[in-house]
């Protein structure tokens, strides 16, 4: 504080003295003028650095000033005492560095918002200092879900980054409203038909009627899709089984034939673990993270996961008296796994070495669809109809408590999806044969939006903050505006849509035929592939703006042409080109 009074005394003293040099030289100039008014300016000049320098002017009779001389002396005094102000703002900021620290008034402003640091940079130099310090723009970043990996010595400017991240994200979201992007599209001709799809932050798994699996990654436009080897019991000669369900989580990939296999996807193409049942396979489940593997054969639910060193073991098993119809694992429980079953009526909760807890029973109301987020479970469930009515709903229960919190719906035609991890907190999202699709929130108990969608029944479904993208029996993959509630553009494939995921960026549908072994096929096609109306496809959609340069090149131009494939009318380079 003492530095600042000394500059500011120092400052004047210079003000003071540059102003009576500019008096003597306006004196000098006045005197080589009129005399009258040589001697009227310099009297006034010899007044105001007297006043300056502190002497008491001698008591004479001001002389008669003319009303531009006063203007200017006005003026001249309104800018030496704005400047006066200005320098004492700067040394002495009220309230912030004169009575509390840095560090405190850093925690206050930690309650602003991005309009609130906006204006408080406008105050002055030290609360734009403030205002605009790393930390607060870094949280600011963090809370709105942008760049969460990173940390704040990553970056050189956070403010910057959060405008990057924010208009990067309103032109995917015109990308998407404009379906502006690249479309690819996932087959391997090899494997016949298609049985079932999964994927994992843009890595997705299919499996096929010829017993293989394989994997793409849709993150990068050049790479070359593996194929995961399984492993067969000596008594499995013959052809292959097909394949029943696949799933994949950041660092396994699971397979189901009648037995079913393990992959690392750290490791290679060689399975890591292979899963046995007396029967054949009718559910698997996959944990979001970790390495926990749930199968239903018959009436037997087994779940199995590594110990520390590596080795498999089967951490529960589980007896119902019904067939398993659904299965899913609980995400984010890490001590014991948690699973939930479906078997016709019922809905069963399986913990650790405890038996099996019902959760619902109905007698003559099957479950049609089931999903399970880190505390609730929702499932559909057929009733009686209007006659007793029972109509079909969809319930959603507490895990930790058993009870069933909301009954959702009153339709007539069964409810065949439900999304309730995918969604927006306190949010569901419902597919239904009666065409379709209902957005509920789960703190009221009617539904948001009701959207026809699919003329033959909603396969499957799932929404964010501002869209839903739905598929259907049709074959039809239709994304719309949740808050306009109109529909913003759709796809078309033969077969009927039964796996839909996206992010922010991308998209992945997959039309799985219903038929495994299609009527004439033998006769039409070899033994190599099938016809292509019988095979199915998956589609990748990408709409992130820095991808959309490449990714809009054409397959046959992206291709390695490492394999060559001459059979019916799948035709290969037998030369390939140089990769550019």
């Amino acid at each position: 504080m003492a530095e600042g009074s000394a500059e500011l005394e120092l400052f004047r003293r210079r003000w003071r003295e540059e102003l009576a040099a500019g008096g003597k030289r306006r004196r000098r100039e006045a005197a080589e003028g009129p005399a009258g008014l040589g001697r009227e300016g310099s009297g006034c000049l010899a007044l105001a650095c007297g006043l300056l320098d502190g002497e008491s002017p001698a008591p004479r009779s001001p002389p008669a000033a003319r009303p531009c001389e006063e203007a200017a002396g006005d003026e001249a005094d309104d800018l030496l005492g704005q400047l006066i102000r200005d320098l004492n703002e700067i040394n002495e900021v009220p309230f912030f560095d004169v009575h509390l620290p840095y560090e405190l008034a850093l925690k206050i402003f930690q309650y602003l918002g991005k309009a609130e640091l906006g204006k408080c940079a406008q105050v002055s130099r030290t609360w734009k200092v403030l205002a605009e310090d790393e930390v607060l723009w870094y949280r600011l970043c963090q809370q709105e879900g942008y760049l969460l990996d990173v940390s704040i010595s990553d970056r050189p400017c956070w403010k910057l980054a959060l405008k990057d991240c924010r208009a990067r994200e309103r032109a995917l979201r015109t990308n998407w409203k404009n379906r502006s992007g690249a479309v690819s599209q996932l087959q391997y001709e090899l494997g016949k038909i298609l049985c079932d799809v999964h994927s994992c932050d843009g890595v997705v798994i299919a499996g096929y009627t010829s017993g293989e699996a394989r994997l793409w990654d849709t993150r990068t436009w050049d790479y070359t899709a593996p194929i995961l080897e399984p492993v067969h019991g000596p008594g499995d000669a013959g052809p292959q089984p097909h394949v029943s369900f696949v799933r994949i989580n950041s660092s396994l990939a699971v397979a189901a034939y009648e037995d079913g296999n393990v992959w690392s996807l750290m490791i290679g193409c060689e399975p890591i673990h292979r899963y046995q049942h007396n029967q054949r396979i009718q559910a698997l489940a996959l944990g979001s993270k970790g390495a926990t593997v749930a199968t239903a054969s018959g009436f037997e639910v087994k779940v199995e996961s590594p110990d520390d060193r590596g080795f498999w073991q089967t951490t529960g098993t589980f007896e119902i008296q019904k067939l398993v119809n659904f299965l899913h694992l609980v995400p984010e429980v890490w001590d014991s796994p948690v699973a939930v079953a479906a078997a016709e009526d019922a809905v069963y909760l399986l913990k650790g070495e405890d038996p099996g807890k019902t959760l619902h029973s109905v007698y003559g109301q099957p479950v049609t669809c089931l999903d399970v987020s880190a505390h609730e479970a929702a499932f559909g469930v057929k009733g009686f109809g209007w006659i007793l009515n029972e109509p079909n709903q969809v319930l959603l229960y507490n895990l930790e408590t058993s009870q069933c919190l909301k009954k959702l719906g009153n339709s007539m035609g069964d409810f065949t999806c439900v999304n309730l991890q995918d969604s927006p907190p306190n949010m569901l999202v419902t597919g239904n044969k009666d065409r379709r699709v209902r957005v509920y929130d789960l703190r009221r108990s009617e539904a948001l939006c009701s959207l026809y969608a699919h003329r033959l029944g909603v396969s499957a479904v799932q929404m964010d903050d501002w869209k839903i993208v739905s598929g259907g029996e049709d074959g039809l993959v239709c994304v719309w505006d949740q808050r306009m509630g109109t529909k913003l553009w759709e796809m078309h494939a033969r077969h009927p849509v039964r796996y839909v995921w996206f992010n922010s960026h991308s998209l992945i549908t997959a039309n799985i035929p219903d038929e495994k072994t299609p009527r004439g096929a033998s006769i039409m096609d070899d033994d190599l592939t099938a016809h292509r109306r019988h095979r199915g496809i998956i589609y990748a959609y990408e709409f992130s703006v820095d991808q959309l340069a490449v990714e809009s090149v054409l397959p046959i131009c992206r291709s390695s042409y490492d394999e060559v494939m001459g059979y019916n009318y799948n035709i290969s380079l037998a030369v390939p080109y140089d990769h550019i």
